[in-house]
């Protein structure tokens, strides 16, 4: 929900700048970095030792059966 929120913020973004009379490709720019922060930060809190899922950590201690 994060990321749809980030691409919808950076739309709005892009959009206002094009009206103020930035040119487009400058507010796509921008738009392209925000959405890459967002996806970037939302691959990072999965990774986090806090987030990660701890039944699937270490689902079998023994290395064979």
């Amino acid at each position: 929900m994060g990321l749809v929120l980030t691409i919808a913020a950076g739309m709005i973004i892009w959009v206002i700048l094009w009206a103020l009379g930035a040119r487009g490709f400058d507010g796509g720019m921008l738009f392209l970095v925000i959405v890459l922060l967002g996806a970037t930060g939302r691959a990072v809190m999965n990774l986090l030792p806090g987030n990660q899922d701890q039944s699937k950590a270490n689902p079998d201690a023994a290395p064979f059966n």
